[in-house]
Formats: structure tokens, C-alpha cells, sequence
């Protein structure tokens, strides 16, 4: 079995390259996964405005969800193709804060265009596991953000308590 180097090793042989080798490298590993083609593309386009590169991303995936079946079945596939992608996209962000902007948003839309009597479990439960993971992310900020994520996610918590009947955490 082929035996793989560390981190720190690979980072060294990286070190002990030409800029013309690293290129070769980079654009070869592009060519082979599509997470690492959108990784490159968004450090090298659009690294240096990443709140801008966001809002495209929003903008794409809000055609998502005006464009959502209204089964339910249909309906859940779909939104975890939005959560799948969101999540995909802060990773090539690494920034919490637009992660929960991210997921803030989310949860607006889910409120906005999913059929809140919903009785279909799943369904529900993808609304519920984002409030989850936005009080999580919000522990890692500092407190002044934390104050101010938490009057968003508030707002929003109210908004889903008044307009279903089965959502409570």
C-alpha cells in the first residue's frame, strides 16, 4: 500500500520548487476534482473580496430556491444541494462570520419558500440542524459579533416559531 507524506513534508518539497513547477502542479490538480478547480478559482479571483464572492453565491442559489418543487421529497433533495454547496463555498472562505451570514440567509429562505405545514420530518429537521449549527459557529466569535449574530438568529428563530406550528428548539 502506497504510503502518504505529511503535511509538513509536502510543504517543504513545495518550498524546494520553481513558480513554473508549482503552476504545473496546481493546474494538474484542478483537472482532477471539481472542489479543487472552485478552491483555485476563488483564491485566485476572488480571495481579496470574499464578502462580494459570497453575495454571487447567494444571488446563484436564490434561483434554487424560487425554482423549489413542492413536494417534499423533491423539496429536501434540493435544499441539502443548497446547504451541500453553502458549506462547500465557507469552507474556500474559512471566515465564520460569512459562514453564518451564510446559513442566516439560508434559514430566511427556507422560511420564505418551503411549505411550512409541512408534516415530512426531514424537511423540518434541515431547518432545525441550521439554527443548531449557527449557535455552534456563533461560540467561536468574538463577543461583540456574537451579540450581533444573536439578534439575527433571533429574529429569524421568532419568525419560524410563529409561522410553524412544529418548529421548537
Amino acid at each position: 500500500m502506497v504510503q502518504f507524506s505529511s503535511i509538513q513534508e509536502q510543504k517543504k518539497e513545495l518550498k524546494a520548487l520553481s513558480s513554473a513547477e508549482l503552476a504545473e502542479i496546481c493546474l494538474r490538480l484542478s483537472k482532477y476534482k471539481k472542489d479543487n478547480k472552485e478552491l483555485l478559482n476563488y483564491l485566485l479571483f476572488h480571495q481579496h473580496d470574499p464578502r462580494a464572492y459570497i453575495e454571487s453565491v447567494k444571488s446563484e442559489l436564490q434561483a434554487e430556491f424560487e425554482h423549489l418543487n413542492t413536494q417534499s421529497y423533491y423539496c429536501s433533495k434540493t435544499l441539502r444541494k443548497i446547504l451541500r454547496n453553502l458549506s462547500r463555498q465557507a469552507k474556500y472562505v474559512a471566515n465564520t462570520e460569512l459562514e453564518l451570514d451564510m446559513l442566516l440567509w439560508f434559514c430566511v429562505n427556507y422560511l420564505q419558500h418551503v411549505d411550512l405545514k409541512t408534516k415530512n420530518k426531514s424537511l423540518q429537521n434541515i431547518l432545525v440542524r441550521q439554527f443548531q449549527k449557527m449557535e455552534k459557529l456563533s461560540k467561536k466569535l468574538h463577543e461583540d459579533l456574537q451579540f450581533d449574530y444573536q439578534q439575527e438568529s433571533d429574529k429569524i428563530y421568532k419568525l419560524a416559531q410563529e409561522t410553524t406550528n412544529w418548529f421548537n428548539l
